[in-house]
């Protein structure tokens, strides 16, 4: 049975091995974290929910737990006007690299989007459906 370790500084432990898969981690709070989210790179993103415009990507940080934790850092300091505008924030998992430049981040973000986009589009048939039955 493996003792309880402290992964990071993100204060997320391994759980006892006989009752959670060793994949699962604990944070103590009831939480629970895959290494998956420890270690995954996640995009901090702001954009309008009035005009669907994006501002683009603020950071790039590793973990969830650090995603989020920088998200609320971004709410907090955002001025009341600028909330009633309709720009908010969010997180996305990325392949981009924590430290990112953000200019940059976005730029290839952006890429990213938009070859998804046209392959969608290319692979997007339409559904052929029979014609009715003139018999009927």
């Amino acid at each position: 049975m493996r003792d309880a370790e402290i992964i990071g500084d993100t204060g997320c432990e391994i759980a006892n091995s006989s009752t959670i898969p060793p994949w699962i981690l604990s944070t103590g709070n009831g939480l629970t974290l895959t290494r998956d989210d420890l270690t995954s790179f996640y995009a901090i993103i702001r954009h309008n929910i009035r005009t669907y415009r994006s501002a683009g990507v603020l950071a790039v940080v590793r973990g969830r737990h650090m995603a989020e934790s920088e998200l609320k850092n971004f709410e907090s300091s955002q001025d009341s006007s600028d909330r009633h505008e309709g720009w908010r924030y969010f997180i996305e998992k990325t392949e981009l690299l924590p430290g990112t430049d953000p200019i940059k981040a976005t730029e290839q973000r952006q890429t990213e989007l938009e070859q998804r986009e046209s392959k969608a589009l290319s692979e997007t048939k339409t559904p052929t459906f029979p014609l009715p039955d003139p018999n009927r």
